[in-house]
Protein backbone atom coordinates (compact mmCIF):
# COMPACT_ATOMS: atom_id res chain seq x y z
CA UNK A 1 0.00 0.00 0.00
CA UNK A 2 1.31 3.46 -0.92
CA UNK A 3 1.86 5.99 1.85
CA UNK A 4 -0.98 8.44 1.22
CA UNK A 5 0.79 11.16 3.19
CA UNK A 6 3.24 11.36 0.27
CA UNK A 7 2.26 13.53 -2.70
CA UNK A 8 1.06 11.62 -5.75
CA UNK A 9 4.01 11.34 -8.14
CA UNK A 10 3.06 12.18 -11.72
CA UNK A 11 5.60 11.63 -14.51
CA UNK A 12 4.72 13.27 -17.83
CA UNK A 13 6.57 12.24 -20.99
CA UNK A 14 6.12 15.10 -23.44
CA UNK A 15 7.39 17.17 -26.34
CA UNK A 16 6.87 20.94 -26.40
CA UNK A 17 5.73 20.89 -30.04
CA UNK A 18 2.97 18.36 -29.26
CA UNK A 19 -0.37 20.19 -29.01
CA UNK A 20 -2.07 17.30 -27.23
CA UNK A 21 0.64 17.40 -24.55
CA UNK A 22 -0.31 20.90 -23.42
CA UNK A 23 -4.03 20.10 -23.76
CA UNK A 24 -3.60 16.92 -21.72
CA UNK A 25 -1.54 18.71 -19.08
CA UNK A 26 -4.11 21.52 -18.75
CA UNK A 27 -6.91 18.95 -18.41
CA UNK A 28 -4.91 17.07 -15.76
CA UNK A 29 -4.09 20.31 -13.94
CA UNK A 30 -7.80 21.16 -13.80
CA UNK A 31 -8.58 17.70 -12.42
CA UNK A 32 -5.86 18.08 -9.81
CA UNK A 33 -7.26 21.44 -8.78
CA UNK A 34 -10.80 20.07 -8.61
CA UNK A 35 -9.80 17.08 -6.48
CA UNK A 36 -7.24 18.91 -4.32
CA UNK A 37 -4.86 15.94 -4.39
CA UNK A 38 -1.32 16.69 -3.23
CA UNK A 39 1.03 15.90 -6.08
CA UNK A 40 4.43 16.46 -7.63
CA UNK A 41 4.95 16.60 -11.39
CA UNK A 42 8.10 15.47 -13.20
CA UNK A 43 8.56 16.20 -16.92
CA UNK A 44 10.50 13.84 -19.19
CA UNK A 45 11.78 14.27 -22.77
CA UNK A 46 10.35 12.74 -25.91
CA UNK A 47 11.12 13.88 -29.45
CA UNK A 48 8.27 13.59 -31.91
CA UNK A 49 10.68 14.26 -34.78
CA UNK A 50 14.26 13.38 -33.78
CA UNK A 51 15.36 13.38 -37.44
CA UNK A 52 13.99 16.87 -38.14
CA UNK A 53 16.72 19.05 -39.73
CA UNK A 54 17.69 22.40 -38.14
CA UNK A 55 15.60 24.45 -40.57
CA UNK A 56 12.46 22.52 -39.60
CA UNK A 57 9.48 21.90 -41.88
CA UNK A 58 6.21 23.63 -42.65
CA UNK A 59 3.66 22.32 -40.16
CA UNK A 60 0.98 21.53 -42.75
CA UNK A 61 3.44 19.69 -44.99
CA UNK A 62 4.78 17.82 -41.98
CA UNK A 63 1.34 16.66 -40.82
CA UNK A 64 0.45 15.50 -44.35
CA UNK A 65 3.75 13.69 -44.77
CA UNK A 66 3.79 12.05 -41.33
CA UNK A 67 0.12 11.24 -40.76
CA UNK A 68 -1.39 11.35 -44.25
CA UNK A 69 -3.88 14.02 -43.22
CA UNK A 70 -5.59 16.12 -45.87
CA UNK A 71 -5.52 19.90 -45.57
CA UNK A 72 -9.18 19.83 -44.54
CA UNK A 73 -8.47 17.30 -41.78
CA UNK A 74 -5.52 19.36 -40.60
CA UNK A 75 -7.61 22.53 -40.44
CA UNK A 76 -10.36 20.69 -38.56
CA UNK A 77 -7.81 19.43 -36.04
CA UNK A 78 -6.41 22.95 -35.58
CA UNK A 79 -9.90 24.35 -35.01
CA UNK A 80 -10.67 21.64 -32.46
CA UNK A 81 -7.40 22.21 -30.63
CA UNK A 82 -7.97 25.97 -30.63
CA UNK A 83 -11.37 25.51 -29.00
CA UNK A 84 -10.03 23.01 -26.47
CA UNK A 85 -7.20 25.38 -25.66
CA UNK A 86 -9.57 28.29 -25.19
CA UNK A 87 -11.61 26.29 -22.69
CA UNK A 88 -8.40 25.46 -20.80
CA UNK A 89 -6.92 28.96 -20.83
CA UNK A 90 -4.27 28.25 -23.47
CA UNK A 91 -4.05 30.12 -26.77
CA UNK A 92 -3.24 28.18 -29.93
CA UNK A 93 -2.41 30.59 -32.74
CA UNK A 94 -2.04 28.28 -35.71
CA UNK A 95 -0.98 29.77 -39.04
CA UNK A 96 -0.16 28.38 -42.47
CA UNK A 97 3.48 29.42 -42.14
CA UNK A 98 4.02 27.65 -38.80
CA UNK A 99 6.94 25.26 -38.73
CA UNK A 100 7.74 22.05 -36.89
CA UNK A 101 11.20 22.12 -35.33
CA UNK A 102 13.76 19.77 -33.90
CA UNK A 103 13.35 19.89 -30.11
CA UNK A 104 16.52 18.25 -28.81
CA UNK A 105 17.87 21.60 -27.57
CA UNK A 106 14.61 22.41 -25.80
CA UNK A 107 14.87 19.15 -23.86
CA UNK A 108 18.45 19.94 -22.88
CA UNK A 109 17.35 23.36 -21.64
CA UNK A 110 14.49 21.80 -19.65
CA UNK A 111 16.93 19.31 -18.14
CA UNK A 112 19.14 22.20 -17.03
CA UNK A 113 16.12 24.10 -15.69
CA UNK A 114 15.32 21.04 -13.58
CA UNK A 115 18.63 21.56 -11.75
CA UNK A 116 17.32 25.05 -10.93
CA UNK A 117 13.93 23.73 -9.81
CA UNK A 118 12.28 25.45 -12.79
CA UNK A 119 11.63 22.70 -15.35
CA UNK A 120 7.85 22.95 -15.00
CA UNK A 121 7.86 26.72 -15.56
CA UNK A 122 10.15 26.42 -18.57
CA UNK A 123 8.07 23.62 -20.08
CA UNK A 124 4.98 25.84 -19.90
CA UNK A 125 6.85 28.84 -21.34
CA UNK A 126 8.11 26.76 -24.27
CA UNK A 127 4.60 25.47 -25.09
CA UNK A 128 3.45 29.09 -25.22
CA UNK A 129 6.46 30.21 -27.24
CA UNK A 130 5.74 27.59 -29.90
CA UNK A 131 1.95 27.52 -30.08
CA UNK A 132 0.91 31.00 -28.92
CA UNK A 133 3.79 33.17 -30.10
CA UNK A 134 4.91 30.95 -33.03
CA UNK A 135 8.58 31.34 -32.13
CA UNK A 136 11.36 29.21 -33.62
CA UNK A 137 12.39 26.75 -30.92
CA UNK A 138 15.38 25.58 -32.98
CA UNK A 139 16.92 29.06 -32.58
CA UNK A 140 19.25 29.20 -29.57
CA UNK A 141 18.62 32.94 -29.16
CA UNK A 142 14.88 32.25 -28.84
CA UNK A 143 15.44 29.49 -26.28
CA UNK A 144 17.73 31.73 -24.23
CA UNK A 145 15.14 34.51 -24.35
CA UNK A 146 12.37 32.17 -23.17
CA UNK A 147 14.57 30.93 -20.32
CA UNK A 148 15.41 34.51 -19.32
CA UNK A 149 11.72 35.47 -19.44
CA UNK A 150 11.00 33.16 -16.48
CA UNK A 151 13.99 34.40 -14.52
CA UNK A 152 16.69 31.89 -15.51
CA UNK A 153 20.22 33.08 -16.20
CA UNK A 154 20.57 33.91 -19.90
CA UNK A 155 24.34 33.45 -20.10
CA UNK A 156 24.15 30.06 -18.43
CA UNK A 157 21.25 28.98 -20.65
CA UNK A 158 23.26 29.89 -23.74
CA UNK A 159 26.32 28.06 -22.44
CA UNK A 160 24.26 24.92 -21.79
CA UNK A 161 23.04 24.90 -25.38
CA UNK A 162 26.34 25.83 -27.00
CA UNK A 163 28.44 23.22 -25.23
CA UNK A 164 25.67 20.56 -25.25
CA UNK A 165 26.71 19.47 -21.75
CA UNK A 166 23.46 17.61 -21.10
CA UNK A 167 23.12 15.98 -24.52
CA UNK A 168 24.11 12.50 -23.36
CA UNK A 169 21.89 12.58 -20.28
CA UNK A 170 18.89 13.71 -22.32
CA UNK A 171 19.51 10.96 -24.89
CA UNK A 172 19.60 8.44 -22.05
CA UNK A 173 16.33 9.76 -20.63
CA UNK A 174 14.67 9.59 -24.05
CA UNK A 175 15.92 6.03 -24.54
CA UNK A 176 14.64 4.99 -21.13
CA UNK A 177 11.07 5.97 -21.94
CA UNK A 178 11.17 4.41 -25.39
CA UNK A 179 12.38 1.20 -23.74
CA UNK A 180 9.38 1.40 -21.41
CA UNK A 181 7.18 1.16 -24.50
CA UNK A 182 6.36 4.85 -24.88
CA UNK A 183 5.88 5.53 -28.59
CA UNK A 184 3.62 8.59 -28.44
CA UNK A 185 2.89 11.50 -26.15
CA UNK A 186 1.51 12.68 -23.85
CA UNK A 187 2.20 9.67 -21.66
CA UNK A 188 1.41 10.11 -17.98
CA UNK A 189 2.58 7.70 -15.29
CA UNK A 190 0.91 7.89 -11.87
CA UNK A 191 2.72 6.54 -8.81
CA UNK A 192 5.42 5.07 -11.07
CA UNK A 193 3.11 2.26 -12.18
CA UNK A 194 -0.15 3.42 -13.81
CA UNK A 195 0.32 4.55 -17.44
CA UNK A 196 -2.28 6.74 -19.15
CA UNK A 197 -1.69 7.84 -22.73
CA UNK A 198 -3.20 10.67 -24.72
CA UNK A 199 -5.16 13.70 -23.57
CA UNK A 200 -7.94 12.07 -21.56
CA UNK A 201 -10.15 15.05 -20.75
CA UNK A 202 -10.69 16.66 -17.36
CA UNK A 203 -13.50 14.32 -16.34
CA UNK A 204 -11.52 11.18 -17.10
CA UNK A 205 -8.45 12.51 -15.28
CA UNK A 206 -10.66 13.34 -12.29
CA UNK A 207 -12.01 9.79 -12.28
CA UNK A 208 -8.48 8.37 -12.54
CA UNK A 209 -7.27 10.54 -9.66
CA UNK A 210 -10.17 9.48 -7.45
CA UNK A 211 -9.51 5.81 -8.20
CA UNK A 212 -5.81 6.27 -7.37
CA UNK A 213 -6.73 7.96 -4.10
CA UNK A 214 -8.90 4.97 -3.14
CA UNK A 215 -6.11 2.55 -4.09
CA UNK A 216 -3.60 4.48 -2.00
CA UNK A 217 -5.93 4.68 1.00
Amino acid sequence: MTDQTQPLRIDIVSDVVCPWCIVGYRQLAQALEDTGIAHEIHWHPFELNPEMPPEGQNLGEHITEKYGSTREQSLESRARLTELGKDLGFAFNFADDMRMHNTFNTHQLIHWAETQGRSHDLEQALFAAHFTDRRDLSDIAVLVDVAESIGLDAAEARAVLEDQRYAQEVRQKESFWVQQGISGVPAVVFDRKHLVTGAQGTENYTSILKQLTQMRG
